[in-house]
């Protein structure tokens, strides 16, 4: 039986994360990864720049016969998923900081959202915030560089770890890790914060949603 064929796609290393957890989950799938090393970080750029970059990615994804395509980028999802969708007429999975389960679970009504530049100016991050966070207070840390030293392996744990007891010092319990890069340094988020912060990201809500849209395929 032919595999289907997948297509996931972020602009450095960070979607390899949620590839692992596709494989994982769903071994049966063919997937095609591609990703935007030459034009990373995209968390500072303008929407139409990141899109003159995206579309043509995305074509070739169709090009190949993908059946879906995943967007592991939160940068990508909160600025452009609406318009990619309206102009390729396959299903596209997208993921965005998880600020409604967030603000759900938070007790001390304070969370932190750590994502690009480009994803707290988006209107979908914006919609997020008044549609499920009236309640809390939403911290939003400057994780501006974080993306290049995750890319290119110069992590400056000093510095990560001032802003993760910064916020924990502010009353966050939740830390939204918005943007598929700092998945890589899940683990060194929830080691400085010293169990004061429980950190949340979109792996498994990606993976569910993608089993979704592939039953509805079949």
């Amino acid at each position: 039986m032919q595999k289907i064929k997948i297509g996931v796609f972020d602009s450095g290393v960070g979607g390899l994360s949620i590839v692992k957890a596709i494989q994982n989950e769903l071994p049966e799938l063919e997937i095609v990864y591609k990703d935007d090393t030459q034009h990373v970080p995209y968390g500072t750029r303008s929407v139409e720049e990141i899109y003159s970059f995206v579309k043509p990615i995305f074509q070739s994804f169709v090009d190949e016969n993908c059946k879906v395509i995943v967007i592991a980028c939160n940068t990508v999802t909160t600025n452009l998923a609406d318009r990619l969708r309206a102009e390729f007429s396959l299903p596209i999975v997208g993921m965005e900081p998880m600020v409604k389960p967030a603000a759900a679970v938070s007790k001390t009504g304070v969370i932190a959202v750590c994502a690009t530049p480009r994803t707290l100016s988006s209107h979908r991050y914006k919609w997020l915030k008044e549609e499920f966070a009236k309640n809390v207070k939403v911290l939003e840390p400057d994780c501006s560089d974080w993306t290049y030293m995750i890319e290119n392996n110069r992590v400056d744990r000093e510095k990560i770890a001032k802003i993760v007891s910064e916020v924990c010092d502010a009353g966050a319990d939740q830390i939204v890790l918005g943007c598929t890069h700092y998945h890589w340094i899940e683990q060194l988020i929830e080691d400085y914060s010293k169990n004061r912060a429980k950190v949340i990201q979109p792996e498994r809500a990606v993976v569910a949603q993608l089993k979704r849209v592939l039953q509805q395929l079949s």
